[in-house]
């Protein structure tokens, strides 16, 4: 068999590179691309040495540890042991996934799994070929954008979920409760009254209005007709204007509570002065809150309510 290392090391130059700037994107590490690089042809140095020096202490367990310390070392620098150990880990992170990724993908086109007569999960057919190198440049992309792409949205579901909590809402002696998000983006204030606007979406403010009321308060909102509000609902109703993406002036309805309280981490916050945007329609498909939250509230107290 002729082996060309020179092509072997090039290949693994431009996968070492790739892993690294992954890395770097997981980390926030901002490492420039001369580090990126200078860190891709270290990693990439350990085909030579293999080849040539195949006892090295470098083909070892311990050897690739440090040797992966070293790589991690020339491409990030050096700024405090939990920096450079958290990005060891997310090195190997990357290089796992993305490897077992490929494994994976060769093993699903080319060899189908099948049940046995004994009934016992086997491979049908071949053994040990290797993955050729048209399927690793082709693949390995695809494996690097699925990563980050799959890791972009846990961070987005993360953040999304870390600001979720079960809200209260009371109206006309009548509570119920959802939970809410709490949205930095939202600041939206009734320019009458001063008063931080949340929004509730139609399937949770529904359950104060009868079939009838409501459908007067919807046609309403679409012919923009503030002269047929539900007569029982009148004191209560606002309405809010507010700028729309567009840069055009919109209207929204909004509802005055009772009273609000947000179970925030250990806290209990009660306010009164706030308004409840009415959304016709739901604040999110995956229906996972129904209640998008001012900041503002945040900071107020039951005593400032």
């Amino acid at each position: 068999m002729t082996i060309y290392v020179d092509a072997v090391w090039a290949l693994n130059f431009f996968l070492d590179m790739m892993l690294l700037m992954l890395t770097n994107y997981l980390v926030k590490a901002r490492a420039s691309h001369l580090k990126l690089i200078l860190g891709a042809f270290v990693a990439s140095l350990l085909v030579p040495i293999s080849f040539f020096f195949p006892h090295t202490i470098f083909t070892t367990v311990f050897g690739k540890l440090s040797y992966s310390l070293v790589i991690i070392l020339c491409t990030f620098g050096f700024y405090t042991v939990f920096r450079v150990v958290k990005i060891l880990f997310v090195f190997y992170f990357t290089t796992f996934s993305i490897g077992g990724g490929l494994v994976a993908l060769h093993f699903l086109f080319q060899h189908p799994i099948a049940v046995t007569s004994s009934g016992i999960l086997t491979l049908q057919s071949g053994y040990g070929d290797p993955i050729s190198w048209l399927f690793v440049v082709i693949g390995f992309p695809v494996i690097w954008m699925f990563t980050k792409s799959r890791m972009d949205k846990h961070a987005t579901l993360k953040i999304r979920y870390d600001q979720l909590f079960p809200v209260t809402i009371q109206i006309n002696k009548q509570s119920f409760t959802t939970m809410g998000y709490i949205d930095s983006g939202n600041q939206l204030i009734d320019p009458l009254t001063r008063q931080p606007v949340i929004l509730g979406d139609e399937v949770f403010l529904k359950q104060w209005f009868t079939e009838e009321d409501w459908q007067l308060l919807k046609d309403a909102h679409n012919n923009l007709d503030f002269n047929h509000f539900p007569t029982a609902w009148e004191k209560r109703l606002h309405i809010v204007p507010y700028q729309g993406v567009g840069g055009q002036r919109e209207f929204l309805f909004a509802i005055k509570p009772d009273k609000l309280v947000v179970a925030y981490e250990n806290e209990q916050i009660t306010v009164s002065r706030v308004l409840i945007g009415i959304q016709f329609a739901l604040l999110t498909k995956d229906e996972s809150y129904r209640c998008l939250l001012h900041p503002q509230i945040i900071k107020l107290s039951a005593g400032s309510a």
